[in-house]
Formats: C-alpha cells, sequence, structure tokens
C-alpha cells in the first residue's frame, strides 16, 4: 500500500506534498552516522556486532546490488515509496559490510577482507593455531596463514581496491608491515616453544600462540601507522572542523587499537586452551584424537562471535583527547581561537 493509498482520506494538498517527499524528509534518518549510539559502550557493542556479522556473507550478490541502489538512492533524495526505517537500516548494513566508500565512488570489497569475514576465518586460522603449536614448521605455516589473513583485511578495509596514487604508499606500508610481522610472530613462538614451553608446563605452551599474536599486533600497528606517529593525525572540533594534525593522538590511537586487538586474541586464545586441556582428558577425545581441531575451532568461534564486537567496541571510534595533552604548538594554535574547545577528536583507527 503506496503513501497515496493510505491517507486518500486527506486533502489534496496534503496528498501531494506527502507523496512527493524524498525518503529522507519521511523518514529523518541520518546514514552517515552509525544507527546507535556510539558514546556508549553498548551502543559501540552494537554497531560492531553489525559490521562483523558472519551472515553478511551470505547475501546474494543481487542483494547487494540492491542495498546499494537504496541506499545511494535515499542520499540522492529519491523517494523512494515504502521503504520503511528497518529495510533503510539492513541495506545500509549490507552495503557497509561488502562495498569500500572512499566518498566519490563505491567499490565492492575482498570476500576474504570484509569484516564479516573475521570471525569463520579467524576461528579456522586461529583454533589451528592452537591445535598446531608443538612443531616449527606448523609454527611457521600458521602464523604465516594468521598474518597473510590480517594483510588482506588491512589492505581491503584502507585501499578498498579502489586504485589511486596515494594507494601505493599504502601497499608499500602494508608489505613492510606483513613481512615484519609475520617475522616477529614467529621469531616469538619459535623461540618461545624452544626455550620457555620446556622450563614450564605443558598448559603454558598452549599459550604460545597467543604471545606471538601479540606481539606481531606490537610490531604491525606502528608500522601500519609511521605517517601519523611522525606527522600527526587530524584533530577536529565537535562540529567536525579540523584544528591540526597531532602526533600524541596517533600514538594514544595506535594504543587503543593494541588494547581492543589483544583483548580479542586473549578471549579466543585463552579460554578455548583451557577447555581443551580438560577435554583432552576425556574418553572421547582420547578415541577420536582427531577431533581435537575441529572442536578447538568451534570453541574458538563461540569465543570470537562475543570478543570481537566487544573488543572493538572498548574505545569509541572518534577518540578524544584534553588540549592540555596536545604538542605545545598545536596547543597555543587552538588556545589562540576565539572560544577554543577544551576537547579535540580523532579517529582512532581500527
Amino acid at each position: 500500500m503506496t503513501c497515496c493509498t493510505r491517507t486518500m482520506y486527506l486533502s489534496p494538498l496534503f496528498l501531494q506534498s506527502v507523496c512527493n517527499m524524498s525518503a529522507y524528509e519521511r523518514l529523518k534518518i541520518d546514514i552517515s552516522k552509525p544507527r546507535y549510539d556510539q558514546g556508549t559502550y553498548w551502543g559501540r557493542a552494537q554497531h560492531f556486532s553489525i559490521l562483523t556479522n558472519p551472515l553478511n556473507l551470505l547475501a546474494s550478490s543481487q542483494q547487494l546490488e540492491d542495498s546499494k541502489q537504496i541506499v545511494n538512492s535515499y542520499r540522492n533524495g529519491a523517494e523512494l515509496p515504502g521503504l520503511t526505517p528497518d529495510q533503510l537500516w539492513r541495506a545500509k548494513q549490507l552495503y557497509d559490510s561488502a562495498y569500500h566508500d572512499n566518498g566519490t565512488e563505491s567499490k565492492k570489497m575482498f570476500f576474504f577482507g570484509r569484516m564479516s569475514a573475521m570471525v569463520p576465518c579467524n576461528m579456522v586460522i586461529t583454533g589451528c593455531m592452537l591445535t598446531f603449536y608443538k612443531t616449527t614448521p606448523a609454527v611457521v605455516f600458521w602464523q604465516w596463514i594468521n598474518q597473510s589473513f590480517n594483510a588482506a583485511v588491512n589492505y581491503t578495509q584502507k585501499a578498498g581496491g579502489v586504485s589511486s596514487e596515494g594507494d601505493k604508499g599504502e601497499t608499500q606500508k602494508l608489505a613492510v608491515s606483513y613481512c615484519a610481522a609475520t617475522s616477529g610472530a614467529v621469531l616469538t613462538a619459535i623461540s618461545l616453544n624452544k626455550f620457555m614451553a620446556p622450563r614450564f608446563s605443558p598448559m603454558i605452551g598452549r599459550f604460545v600462540p597467543l604471545a606471538a599474536v601479540a606481539a606481531a599486533n606490537a610490531i604491525n600497528l606502528p608500522l601500519m601507522n609511521v605517517d601519523g606517529i611522525k606527522d600527526g593525525i587530524p584533530v577536529l572540533s565537535a562540529d567536525g572542523e579540523e584544528l591540526g594534525k597531532s602526533a600524541k593522538a596517533a600514538r594514544s590511537g595506535i594504543s587503543q587499537v593494541l588494547v581492543s586487538r589483544i583483548a580479542m586474541a586473549m578471549c579466543a586464545m585463552f579460554l578455548p586452551p583451557i577447555a581443551m586441556a580438560k577435554l583432552e582428558k576425556r574418553p572421547f577425545l582420547t578415541k577420536y584424537p582427531k577431533m581435537n581441531a575441529p572442536i578447538q575451532v568451534l570453541l574458538v568461534g563461540a569465543s570470537l562471535i562475543f570478543a570481537t564486537p566487544l573488543g572493538c567496541a572498548f574505545f569509541p571510534q572518534m577518540s578524544s583527547m584534553k588540549v592540555s595533552s596536545l604538542e605545545p604548538e598545536l596547543r597555543s594554535k587552538i588556545m589562540a581561537r576565539p572560544n577554543p574547545p577544551g576537547v579535540v577528536y580523532y579517529n582512532k583507527g581500527l
């Protein structure tokens, strides 16, 4: 039923104004912002649970194309009669899950580089890292697979496959950080296996992959953001006006992301090994040892379903910093403005 048939008892002038309304005028929804309040932890957790939902991967090409058309039509002021708020947000969810939008064009992202692929891919990779951690070839192979997947996600989310001159520099940074993170993860895992695990209980050896992943993140994040550490990242007013660039804000953002990533890794790589240590003593795994890896993968997956959105939500995407904590030169520049703000905001990254 269209808006015209639903309101046929109203005056012709009212009917004409309603039926000629754009979808934005009718729904009053700003889809440039997340659906849920990003000022609260629960709102951020809801946002990331949608963004990382593995079910988004099941959407067909036609469904993705339809979502793209709805989002672009809504932005361009089309009427879209019959469109409901839930349908609009569902279309925006699918669009964000599959397309990289740089403001001028959108392009479909690499399938395994999408945020919604993180849980299913990481549950397999992490499960295997936790299962096959005792031999050097297995350690090298699965740490390499893990960092290769991370590099694919980083490239997809940063560059999105949209070619430009600036992307060449991004690709070079990704290549350097990929090699460094892989080397760091492998060296950490092999060193711990060789020098620490033999001196402690077998349970300690189960946590070697976690230490390797933490080391890789500690190497990868600064390398990926070396320009921000050197030259600073934009800091904004509450109205979105750029006030300058701050290296302190960049370092703060890297620290927050590192905490979030290690927290996510801990949930997936700390609890399952403890559970497996108990399960391996049970008759089932004694009789069917080949079920070790599948069970480990399922346990990791159950952890990641919750750990991924909850870990990403630790800090607001647009984090804040007091002006008094900024570099002296930038602080003086901001304080010289009429009605200077006491707090600035910056994008911490993912």
